[in-house]
Parts: C-alpha cells; sequence; structure tokens
C-alpha cells in the first residue's frame, strides 16, 4: 500500500523495524547497573496470572527502566528540574530521516562520534531526523551488557552539528549520546538541547535502536511513535519505511 507524504511515496507494506524487542530475562540488553526487567505473573493470594497454572487468562506485571532496557525516546525532561513529559513533546510521528553509518573513531582512552565524522556523512542533507548506526554492527546488540564498558558516545561538537543542521530527532544504536561516566555533565544531551539557551522541547533523543545491516545508508521516512506514559521517556517502537522512486 503506497502513501505519499510530502510529496514522497512510501510502501507502508514494508516496514524497516529498528526496535529492540524488550524481554524478561537477562538475555535483555542492559545498561546503568540495574537488574534485568521481569516479565511474571501476577500474583495475588492463590491467583496465579497464568493459564498453565489454572487462570483463564494470562496476566503479567512487567518491571523495567526505559532508559536501561531498550529502545527508548527521551525528551529534555530527562535532564532538566522541571518536568517535561515525551508523551507531550512528541505530537508528530513522521519525519524525514537519514540513516548513516559511522565507525567511532579514538579519542583519547574513548571511542567517539565526532563532528568532522558527521559532517562528512550529512553533507548539506536537509533532515528531520537521523538514525546512526555504529561499526562493528553485530546481533549482540540486541543483548549485550554495557555496564561498565564505556561505549562509544558523541562529542559535544558533533551534538552541536546536528543543532545547526535542524536536526530535531537522533536515534542512535548506543545507550547513550554521551559518556557512560561523565561526572554528570551530559554534555551531548545539553547541547542537542539548547539547555543553555532556548530549549528545544520538541527534540528527541532515542537510545538503543538497532539497525540490521540489510538497511542501507540513505533517504527514509521514519515514523516515530511512543508509549503513552507521562515521563521523560517512554519505550518507544521507530520504523523506517523506504522513499520510493
Amino acid at each position: 500500500m503506497l502513501a505519499k507524504i510530502k510529496n514522497d511515496f512510501i510502501d507502508l507494506s514494508k516496514p524497516l523495524d529498528i526496535s529492540i524487542p524488550l524481554r524478561g530475562d537477562a538475555s535483555n540488553v542492559n545498561a546503568w547497573y540495574v537488574n534485568h526487567p521481569k516479565i511474571e505473573p501476577h500474583t495475588e493470594g492463590d491467583f496465579v496470572g497464568k493459564v498453565s497454572e489454572g487462570a483463564s487468562t494470562n496476566f503479567n506485571n512487567i518491571s523495567f527502566n526505559p532508559h536501561a532496557h531498550g529502545t527508548h525516546t527521551e525528551c529534555v525532561g530527562h535532564i532538566t528540574e522541571d518536568f517535561h513529559s515525551v508523551n507531550q513533546s512528541l505530537n508528530q510521528y513522521f519525519f524525514k530521516a537519514e540513516v548513516i553509518t559511522l565507525a567511532p573513531e579514538k579519542y583519547q582512552d574513548d571511542f567517539v562520534i565526532s563532528r568532522k565524522q558527521l559532517q562528512y556523512a550529512l553533507g548539506n542533507k536537509k533532515r528531520e531526523a537521523l538514525v546512526i548506526r555504529t561499526l562493528p554492527n553485530l546481533k549482540d546488540k540486541l543483548s549485550k551488557q554495557y555496564s561498565n564498558s564505556n561505549p562509544p558516545y558523541l562529542l559535544e561538537q558533533a551534538a552541536e552539528l546536528l543543532v545547526e543542521k535542524g536536526i530535531e530527532h537522533l536515534l542512535i544504536d548506543l545507550p547513550s549520546v554521551d559518556k557512560e561516566e561523565d561526572g554528570g555533565a551530559l554534555l551531548a544531551h545539553n547541547a542537542f538541547w539548547c539547555t543553555n539557551g532556548k530549549i528545544r522541547k520538541q527534540a528527541t533523543i532515542t537510545e538503543f535502536v538497532f539497525v540490521p545491516n540489510t538497511v542501507r545508508d540513505g533517504k527514509y521516512f521514519l515514523n516515530l511513535q511512543v508509549a503513552p506514559f507521562e515521563n521523560d521517556a517512554s519505550p518507544s517502537r521507530p520504523v523506517l519505511y523506504k522513499i520510493e522512486d
């Protein structure tokens, strides 16, 4: 089924899901030093919410942290004293996006994404959203345990470039756009949301995506929606659609 968006056509029957499913065990992707998520039957007295144990329905409780346990989208409320809800900040859902693939480069004792890399990959393209796939791009990203691993991150100047280019929705396949241990500086977060100037309340950051190698770099339409939690971050399911010739 073809749909026309902003004078481009996409085939709605060919979605490219770049989210990571959430599982209730230790095989789930994880970061930030928390235990794995849990999905387990609700119990109350003699009741166990599981059909195989006599209940009429499966009735599970789910415990997880959106930042630590999979694909999530966050708003500026992630780093501000004032409350901001991603459910209120994100009120449009289709964006012209660019997918790029980068190999983080060595910087001091870390691996980072630099301004120069982003400038080269984006050139003069005008996009509302940017999806960054990092190399190596292995399937272990679906279950990797990131705590105490010092993953790659964006330099502050790289985030500033994205603001200059008008990128409002940044998606990346890492647990954070910032260094795992930075003393709370969160330089890339602050730069992307312009917390020292006119805050970009409409802008979002989506972390922990997974872009399969079968998805080529280039131009797409992104459908980005979140579970309607009134929270600074929520689980999300970003879906790409190839723009038809």
